[in-house]
């Protein structure tokens, strides 16, 4: 297959072409208006581009910035908590203290009448500690010995099943499901 340039007639059209300057500065003002048309069409994209960058730039920075503020405000709140965690506590020991202190003014109070006070504010603690989920630890006797609850002073000889409690000592106290202060106990000997 021959070059369709060769042809006399393309030879003849392209010898035309370069020697006419009118053809050749129309085809070079055409390439510089494209080149122009591109470097425009560039430049709107790049400062797109850059428009959208800076939006990009200026989000996260907001974003860093509440991202710090809710870290500092959760921190603020924590610290509050923690000095502020006894303050219901407190409070709901308050007519506890109360009662003690109207009970010593009596001066002339009798064994019984020390007694009855004695008993009532001992109710109140009782029910200012259950409202501050602050349970005792009571085992019955014949219930199986548990460490995380109960701590075994001794050993002694019963009719219950080993390592069951025998006696309670002292009671122990949990506060929300964990253990404060184990209760003191005695458990069976194994037979």
């Amino acid at each position: 297959m021959s070059d369709p340039t060769s042809t006399p007639y393309h030879q003849n059209q392209a010898a035309s072409a370069a020697a006419d300057p009118l053809i050749a500065s129309d085809i070079a003002a055409a390439l510089v208006n494209y080149e122009a048309e591109a470097l425009l069409k560039c430049q709107a994209e790049l400062a797109e581009l850059q428009a959208k960058s800076a939006e990009l730039a200026d989000q996260y920075l907001r974003a860093k910035a509440d991202a710090e503020n809710a870290r500092r405000r959760a921190e603020d709140e924590i610290s509050k908590a923690r000095k502020f965690a006894v303050e219901g506590f407190a409070d709901s020991l308050l007519p506890v203290v109360d009662s003690l202190e109207a009970g010593l003014n009596i001066q002339d109070a009798t064994v019984e009448q020390i007694r009855e006070g004695s008993q009532a504010t001992l109710r109140q603690l009782l029910a200012a500690l259950e409202r501050n989920k602050v349970i005792a630890i009571n085992p019955q006797s014949g219930t199986k010995l548990d460490p995380n609850q109960h701590h075994a002073i001794s050993v002694v000889p019963s009719e219950f099943e080993a390592n069951s409690v025998v006696t309670v000592l002292q009671k122990g106290y949990s506060i929300a499901e964990r253990t404060l202060r184990s209760a003191l106990v005695t458990v069976s000997a194994p037979k």
